[in-house]
């Protein structure tokens, strides 16, 4: 059936635009591990008051992806470095065995605010802490500190 719709031009479709041809900007691109079947992904929105520790110790059962939407948090994952990441910067991180050490808010004076995409193993929880034995125990994987 024919549309003659002016809004569509009358051709069935929308009006064209060629602004989609450059509207995407890639901020991060990573090779992640393998995905196993069953995986359960989802996307969630961390925000912490001004000065805020973070997340204690911890570590995914997956790769996350991030992108820091306000303020500035302090990032250190097992092996690394501490960085800070601030607005409009993205991080990831493999998620499995490595330790994910901090995520605070870096600033005293404003709140901190990012988005994760985090993939979660089936059948694992999404988050884990890691006790104090462990941390001990894998002290001498985790980068010099400042």
């Amino acid at each position: 059936m024919p549309n003659d719709d002016p809004a569509t031009g009358g051709t069935g479709s929308p009006p064209g635009s060629d602004a989609w041809k450059t509207a995407l900007t890639v901020l991060q691109s990573v090779q992640p591990p393998s995905v196993p079947e069953g995986v359960e992904v989802m996307t969630v929105v961390i925000e912490f008051p001004p000065g805020d520790p973070g997340t204690p110790p911890h570590r995914h059962s997956g790769p996350a992806f991030g992108y820091m939407l306000e303020g500035e948090m302090l990032f250190e994952l097992e092996g690394e470095p501490e960085r800070v990441i601030k607005a409009g910067e993205t991080f990831w991180e493999p998620g499995g065995d490595v330790i994910h050490y901090q995520d605070g808010n870096n600033r005293t004076d404003t709140r901190s605010r990012f988005l994760v995409t985090m993939l979660c193993a089936p059948g694992q929880p999404m988050l884990t802490l890691v006790d104090a034995e462990e941390l001990a125990a894998r002290r001498h994987l985790r980068a010099p500190r400042p």
